[in-house]
């Protein structure tokens, strides 16, 4: 069986998005994001009254919430994602180099794992930036593996898909302490680019405008590889909305600002009103042009089927989303149809 993994936000709660919500019978791990981590190591819920306390489901807390629904798939594991972008990374680099604080940080996952009955735990460190972080960061891995032993805890990683990040990682040690490292093939374009681009893009377009035009799924994993990380320990992951572009129609194209909310739109609101959806498949990816968005560039089934099949040809674990949030129902759920494209199921 191969792995359909979904990042469930504890923010999800306040947009109505309940666990119960889920479809768990085309899920098998549910990442839940997000604790932090205080200077000391300590790890704690960023949330504690969507995370433990909210009258949900039933029971009290997402967690709770969401450990439940393994009463009705018990293969289903539920892992605590530790970190994220912005604030919820940027105690990392102190804790990991210090042996009294990753020691506290194993220590306390451990403890939230028992207290709420989780699976293991996803470190989202984002991300280290220079060898010395990347020596630190395996040190922390070393010392939470050693709190979270297998075959009881499974322990993920998420990290980028950019060589310019996994350099920074001895990526050949590194996943000895982990079971899965979830691959963000997204964000390859963005505002911090100086012309348009896909922004998870499966292959290569056949010319490379800026550097990072020049990533996509098939480079991030071919590196992993090549640094001998074993395929059946890679996730593939898929955005479950799109980047704008304001001003462009299609790639290598300089615009002038981007749309909806800090630049995304939610694929459930994909493709945009007045506009027309297409997939490039030659490089995997799929965009609207114009109205409120300008250039949208993002996943849709289409894409996730080529992308599914890109895990089934290549040895990969499965495939991931971020996050349950943006993700459309029926035919058009990104999820559902990653899940039956990898099983072979008809939908």
């Amino acid at each position: 069986m191969y792995i359909n993994a979904v990042y469930y936000p504890n923010w999800s709660f306040y947009k109505g998005v309940l666990p119960s919500s889920l479809n768990i019978g085309a899920i098998s791990h549910v990442f839940y994001a997000f604790a932090w981590v205080k200077p000391d190591g300590t790890v704690y819920l960023s949330d504690e009254w969507a995370d433990a306390r909210v009258p949900v489901d039933g029971t009290y807390g997402c967690l709770r919430s969401l450990v439940r629904l393994k009463q009705q798939r018990h293969s289903l594991k539920i892992l605590l994602s530790i970190g994220g972008a912005g604030n919820g990374s940027e105690n990392f680099a102190t804790v990991a180099h210090d042996n009294m604080a990753r020691n506290t940080f194993a220590r306390t996952a451990r403890e939230l794992c028992l207290t709420y009955n989780l699976d293991g735990i996803d470190i989202d460190w984002e991300y280290p930036t220079d060898s010395t972080q990347g020596h630190d960061y395996i040190n922390l891995l070393a010392i939470v593996r050693s709190y979270l032993p297998r075959p009881r805890f499974t322990i993920t990683s998420a990290l980028p898909a950019g060589q310019w990040a996994l350099r920074n990682i001895n990526l050949a040690v590194a996943h000895e302490y982990l079971d899965l490292i979830c691959l963000m093939a997204y964000d390859f374009s963005g505002p911090w680019t100086e012309s348009t681009g896909h922004q998870a893009q499966l292959h290569n377009v056949s010319r490379a405008s800026n550097e990072y035009s020049g990533i996509s799924c098939h480079t991030g994993v071919s590196y992993l590889i090549s640094q001998r990380v074993p395929e059946h320990k890679i996730l593939l992951g898929i955005p479950a909305y799109g980047r704008s572009f304001l001003g462009a129609n299609y790639i290598d194209q300089k615009y002038s600002g981007q749309g909806g909310e800090e630049g995304c739109f939610q694929f459930k609101n994909l493709p945009r009103p007045g506009t027309t959806e297409a997939v490039d498949a030659t490089c995997g990816a799929a965009f609207c042009s114009g109205g409120d968005g300008g250039f949208v560039t993002y996943d849709n089934p289409e894409t996730v089927k080529l992308k599914a099949r890109y895990v089934k040809q290549s040895g990969l674990a499965g495939l991931f989303y971020w996050s349950v949030l943006g993700d459309a129902g029926g035919r058009r759920s990104l999820l559902y149809t990653g899940f039956q494209a990898l099983h072979a199921i008809d939908f």
